[in-house]
């Protein structure tokens, strides 16, 4: 590899990417002409309300946007976001000192991370996980303790299972559910254990929420700020991109602790002025919109889900539905267990581009992802495709 002189030690331990590596995979299978059926990255092919697009169009126009957007500018957006928490698990929530917009919830969580933990404190995180996880712990100079998500354990992590030493040394604690990658959901049992354990331990918890909107029949996904001690201990981060299907917009949200929120705006505020303001009165618009699309837009999603798994099913996969988020995660068929060969065998044979589970931490091996970001028609194409591979 190439040493780059300007690169900091940080930089350099980055950990690296697979998805660059499926990213050359689909390159190759483009340049021989195949059908590239992506279903590698969670990003939503739906619509977003058509309320949102129209805020956004009349803001474009209305000078008065433009400018820089400094904290009180983002008055309006705090205040509907704590509206649209309250609506949802029925808790008071201040806009004033309990919420702050974000440029995303990747930004969101990198700047929480330096906001409130010093380099080499100790932080626990789920693996397999989200591989934004990794990459801020990196940047913020932590020590890492991996909570294992196991199968047997329908990937909850087992609170009892960390020793007793490490949980008094730790500073930060982060879950996420409905779960990314593995479509896992909690009750608010495990909410209420999760929220106890860190307040008897004296850590912050972070909850990436993403998903709280793409779940399926009677599942509710629960918050943890909803639980008694939640706004105590606990910051959940909140995203328009699954939602609203806005994620290119690059608008997130925190809600939870005062002084978590607190220290997160004093390091946003040495970085950036905050998102356009047209853009935040389009996502305020979205979390008005009637709540009968976002609805609707689950119910995509879950035959997306039944159509996908039954089709699997048929073959030589085992899968069981999940109850929540826009993901299929699937242990591979037997005799296989290198999820990043497979995924870039079958990318550049097939032109059908899966997530290695290896991309996700060490625990994610021997599985693979998929997005449910296509058409039903364009999923059967890439089950047809998958099971020729197979053969």
């Amino acid at each position: 590899m190439e040493t780059n002189k300007f690169a900091s030690a940080r930089a350099q331990s980055m950990p690296n990417s697979v998805f660059a590596v499926m990213d050359d995979a689909k390159a190759e299978a483009a340049d021989k002409g195949l059908e590239i059926i992506d279903l590698s990255l969670g990003s939503s092919d739906l619509n977003p309300p058509k309320e949102a697009i129209e805020e956004l169009k009349k803001a474009v126009a209305d000078k008065s946007t433009y400018g820089y957007c400094l904290h009180s500018c983002t008055r309006a957006f705090r205040q509907e976001a704590a509206a649209w928490y309250e609506r949802k698990f029925d808790t008071k929530i201040n806009p004033k000192k309990e919420v702050l917009p974000l440029i995303g919830s990747q930004e969101g969580l990198a700047n929480l991370l330096l906001a409130t933990t010093d380099p080499n404190d100790t932080i626990l995180i789920p693996d397999p996980g989200y591989p934004a996880y990794f990459g801020a712990v990196v940047v913020a100079g932590l020590k890492v303790e991996y909570m294992p998500l196991l199968q047997e354990n329908g990937f909850l992590p087992e609170f009892d299972k960390i020793d007793s030493k490490i949980a008094k040394k730790a500073k930060l604690m982060i879950i996420s559910y409905p779960n990314n990658p593995t479509a896992a959901v909690a009750d608010n049992k495990f909410m209420q254990t999760a929220v106890s354990f860190c307040h008897d331990n004296n850590i912050l918890l972070v909850h990436d929420f993403p998903y709280v909107d793409m779940v399926f029949g009677n599942y509710k996904a629960p918050s943890i700020l909803s639980q008694k001690g939640g706004l105590e201990i606990g910051i959940e981060l909140f995203s328009s991109s699954k939602s609203f299907h806005m994620g290119g917009f690059r608008m997130a949200w925190a809600i939870g602790n005062s002084d978590a929120i607190a220290a997160l705006k004093q390091i946003k505020s040495a970085i950036d002025f905050n998102q356009y303001l047209g853009i935040q009165k389009a996502v305020i618009a979205a979390m008005k919109s009637p709540q009968e699309k976002t609805i609707a837009d689950a119910h995509v999603y879950q035959d997306r889900r039944d159509l996908l798994v039954d089709m699997l099913n048929d073959s030589l996969w085992q899968i069981e539905k999940p109850k929540a988020s826009m993901y299929i995660w699937a242990k591979l068929p037997k005799g296989l267990n290198n999820s990043v060969d497979f995924a870039v065998n079958l990318a550049k044979t097939t032109g059908v581009s899966l997530a290695p589970g290896r991309g996700f931490g060490q625990r994610g091996e021997g599985y693979v992802r998929f997005a449910l970001v296509r058409e039903p028609e364009v999923l059967k194409r890439a089950v047809d495709k998958i099971n020729e591979f197979l053969d």
